[in-house]
């Protein structure tokens, strides 16, 4: 039996590997239209491989997916991170939990991960031919034939397709009757150009409260200034969860900051009173407010007015100004960034059509998909990995044609 593997990704490297591991007889090709493999794998988590996350209840877990996470469930109780770490471990690397729960290779390379597949695949017999674009697929019987831009074509008798957000790819299996959930980008940062931020790109907080105005939308977390405007988790996340509306806004739109997460406006008022009365000799910028660096309170005390009062000068009027910009602080949207090179999509396959227990095509027969191609994306910190190897390990775990 020969099996053709669309796409040199992490889902279509774990996938293959499964496979092979299962059926040891079976010929097993792996297909890169580029000349690279695995490159999302070498660029997560900052060059060290997120690999998954410390969430091991499916009931938990699913819930770090804004699409795709009911359809998970069932897969994560086959395999979930868990099983990610055994699997890792049974290959002789250890990985390690850090405190917000990422897991990583206790090397911090990337290259550990690569160097392992890579060796994995060379130890299982399984081919890989980059440069090999897919242009279309045709079926013959239980059979596909694969054609290949400026390669012969190939004829294989099961066909896995982990080609990620490819919308050439999205088109050829719309031809074979599937539907696409339009593709809109997830995990992205938000472009701000405020006199609040541009001067304190690298200052962060631990834990804002962040909502979309006139919107659901409400996360919490860490927030980092950049030189475009907001990024860090809570900004990911909100992007993440918000990501099909935020498209339709055209990346146009207002967001509301609580620095003082999560207190209240009532509760930072108080606070600021207590400041003054136990400050009143002292001038306003040069006091400790909580979770504010000296150069970033200095800058916005400045831009209120306040630099050169004593606390003792500082009426109940510009109390309450510094308690909006602290609890409401609104800031204009206009544009998005990639968060650095971990580019993720919302959109895809329609889950409806996928048999979720094998990942096998309910319109096709031996056509099975894994990865970021479906209709799943999650949040920052592992869990879009994690649904590359537990989908891709389902995909792969598929050895009889015309399997019912």
């Amino acid at each position: 039996m020969k099996v053709g593997i669309i796409g040199g990704g992490a889902a279509g490297y774990f996938a293959a590997m499964r496979h092979k591991e299962l059926f040891p007889a079976h010929e097993v090709c792996i297909f890169e239209k580029t000349s690279k493999v695995l490159g999302k794998v070498k660029v997560s988590g900052g060059g060290r491989c997120n690999v998954t996350h410390a969430c091991f209840n499916p009931n938990e877990l699913i819930k770090y997916y804004p699409r795709g996470g009911k359809e998970l469930l069932g897969p994560f109780h086959r395999f979930q991170p868990a099983d990610t770490i055994v699997w890792f471990s049974q290959q002789q690397v250890t990985l390690k939990t850090e405190d917000d729960g990422r897991v990583f290779p206790v090397t911090d390379r990337s290259e550990t991960i690569i160097e392992l597949f890579q060796k994995r695949i060379n130890d299982l017999g399984i081919v890989v031919k980059l440069k090999h674009n897919l242009v279309n697929l045709a079926t013959t019987g239980p059979a596909f034939n694969l054609f290949f831009e400026n390669e012969p074509s190939v004829k294989v008798d099961q066909i896995i397709i982990t080609t990620g957000s490819s919308e050439a790819v999205w088109q050829i299996l719309q031809k074979l009757g599937h539907s696409i959930v339009p593709p809109v980008p997830s995990l992205f940062t938000f472009n701000i150009e405020d006199d609040r931020l541009k001067n304190f790109p690298g200052s962060s907080w631990s834990n804002v409260g962040i909502r979309i105005v006139d919107t659901k939308y409400y996360t919490g977390g860490p927030m980092l200034i950049t030189h475009w405007g907001l990024s860090g988790p809570a900004i990911l996340k909100l992007s993440a969860v918000a990501a099909i509306d935020l498209y339709a806004k055209l990346y146009n739109f207002d967001i509301q900051v609580n620095f003082m997460h999560p207190n209240t406006m009532e509760q930072t008022l108080q606070y600021l009173k207590t400041i003054k009365q136990s400050n009143l000799n002292k001038l306003v910028n040069n006091t400790s407010i909580d979770g504010f660096s000296a150069k970033v309170w200095s800058g916005w005390v400045e831009l209120l007015g306040l630099a050169t009062k004593r606390w003792q000068e500082v009426s109940n009027k510009d109390i309450v100004a510094m308690s909006l910009w602290l609890n409401a602080a609104t800031f204009h949207v206009r544009g998005k960034s990639t968060f650095k090179e971990e580019f993720v999509t919302a959109g895809g396959i329609e889950l409806q059509e996928v048999n979720m227990k094998t990942m096998e095509s309910k319109k096709n027969k031996n056509l099975y998909f894994a990865g970021e191609l479906l209709n799943i994306d999650a949040l920052t910190g592992g869990f879009n990995f994690q649904a590359a190897w537990t989908t891709g390990w389902l995909a792969g775990s598929n050895g009889e044609v015309n399997k019912k």
